[in-house]
């Protein structure tokens, strides 16, 4: 079993919404067997409540159905998840820094990614932005940030790890 576990500040708006596609995506090769995802938040800001709003709706348009409750990132995460994607810099340096108060020690580079690098179409942002205080647009522009780099991250998965999709894509 591969675990990812997708992490931003809060978890209500860019956690939810990759860890809603990469789903989608695992969904479509046949991998739901083989990868399981969940996400996080750095930060207790929202815990218990559903993704924002304008997200649910910008993912509902597309299909897919958000309805995770957001909670915090905790100690079982280091050693429950074979990949943490922070949205971000300063989530990855957060995330960096409480494993390192956990455990004693920071993360292996193989197990903590900034999970824009794998968007082919990124230039030189390595961030996924915080749609949270723009308008409708930043929330889609993250689902399509959160779809390629999804795509992408999957046939890294699939190549890394040697597994067979069921499906013909």
């Amino acid at each position: 079993m591969i675990q990812v576990l997708f992490v931003c500040l809060g978890n209500i708006c860019r956690s939810p919404i990759a860890e809603g596609v990469f789903k989608e995506l695992v969904v479509k090769k046949g991998l739901d067997d083989i990868i399981l995802c969940d996400s996080a938040g750095t930060a207790a800001y929202h815990t218990g409540s559903l993704p924002d709003k304008r997200m649910r709706k910008t993912a509902l348009d597309r299909g897919i159905s958000l309805t995770h409750s957001a909670r915090q990132l905790c100690y079982e995460d280091f050693t429950r998840f074979d990949y943490i994607m922070a949205m971000d810099e300063a989530n990855f340096a957060n995330i960096r820094e409480e494993s390192f108060r956990v455990n004693g020690f920071y993360l292996p580079e193989q197990q903590l990614y900034l999970y824009r690098l794998f968007d082919p179409l990124r230039g030189e942002s390595v961030i996924v932005p915080d749609p949270y205080y723009g308008e409708i647009s930043g929330f889609v522009d993250v689902y399509e940030i959160v779809e390629r780099s999804g795509e992408q991250f999957l046939d890294y998965l699939i190549e890394k790890h040697n597994l067979s999709p069921a499906s013909g894509d």
